[in-house]
């Protein structure tokens, strides 16, 4: 193919040579809104590049993954779990010849709604949203709110549809259309189990006894020994299905962990403990905004008050609720 020809022209041909037949093509662009696509980026490279320089990408720094404030910097957070993600993600769609720049921009912007606080913040907001408005809240279906209305003052990032789709069904029992969605849906697993595992251990919340013989025994007895045996096992079984698979023994010993970890971990001691400060911050700013609509920022034109409530409190940082909660609960001169 020579160097004059579009880029269009020589990833369409690169894809076609090199790619494998379930791959989803990089052309042609579907959008909500139809614009001219870029001389030097494929449409999902575009969608990637929207995401990563968006205001809610950037606050995942700040938003928990497991545990709350943690004093110690070597502990992951919601964004360093969307980049492990996504480097996981895009290994998997490289061994099985499937399209990388896509599963890349789902990959980093599956988890752009998750409001603070981490699983308990968004059971919290969820109950709230139920006992105020009648609706709950779920972060994928946040997620996509925000990359299609909050993100551009209102305008949104105008993502493919592909890339709306893995996002939105990252999580749930609706699966992604495409094989790439698929990869981020079960490696979003992958990762947080086993980080999750890595922080547990450096909290003392769990010792290296306590994890389940039988499953660490086959998966591997670091983190990264079992990130790359369930890898491997995804390639191997998702090469010959139509799919993206794991076999009944790696994927069962996964899924295990995972009880596992929700049992000593996510719904442990430790977390109920943090639960009651979560609920008590949270159902605050809630109560407080739904009485005081006012307060809160106008955000979407014609959004109802539940709504714009919603919207702000979820795109709080942790760090950024808690001031906000500490203002309206201390009076001026506590502070002093």
């Amino acid at each position: 193919m020579p160097v004059t020809a579009s880029l269009e022209d020589r990833v369409r041909a690169w894809e076609a040579e090199l790619l494998s037949g379930s791959a989803t093509p990089s052309y042609p662009a579907h959008r909500r809104a139809e614009e001219p696509d870029s001389p030097l980026r494929t449409p999902f490279q575009r969608d990637r590049d929207r995401i990563v320089h968006s205001k809610a990408f950037r606050r995942l720094k700040h938003k928990t993954q497991v545990f709350v404030a943690p004093e110690g910097d070597h502990y992951r957070t919601r964004l360093t779990h969307t980049l492990e993600a996504c480097g996981i993600a895009r290994t998997v769609a490289r061994a099985l010849g499937l399209n990388e720049d896509l599963t890349e921009a789902i990959g980093l912007g599956h988890d752009l709604g998750h409001p603070p606080f981490g699983h308990t913040g968004e059971a919290v907001l969820d109950e709230a949203m139920r006992e105020r408005c009648g609706g709950g809240f779920k972060h994928n279906v946040h997620s996509l709110r925000v990359v299609d209305v909050l993100e551009r003052d209102g305008q949104g990032l105008n993502l493919t549809e592909q890339v709306r789709d893995g996002i939105l069904n990252h999580t749930g029992s609706d699966g992604p259309v495409t094989p790439e969605g698929r990869i981020v849906k079960l490696v979003d697993r992958v990762a947080y189990i086993n980080h999750d595992i890595d922080d547990a251990l450096r909290a003392g919340i769990l010792r290296p006894d306590d994890l389940p013989a039988a499953e660490i025994e086959l998966l591997g007895s670091t983190g990264s020994e079992r990130i790359d045996r369930l890898v491997r096992d995804i390639v191997a079984r998702s090469a010959g299905a139509d799919d993206i698979v794991q076999s009944e023994e790696v994927g069962g010993a996964m899924l295990r962990l995972r009880e596992f970890m929700f049992d000593r971990v996510y719904l442990g001691e430790a977390t109920r403990r943090e639960h009651e400060r979560v609920h008590r911050t949270l159902r605050g700013l809630i109560d407080h905004y739904m009485e005081h609509p006012e307060e809160a920022p106008e955000g979407e034109p014609g959004a109802s008050d539940c709504q714009r409530v919603a919207d702000y409190v979820a795109g709080m940082t942790d760090r950024y609720c808690i001031a906000r909660f500490t203002e309206l609960t201390i009076p001026e001169a506590a502070r002093f």
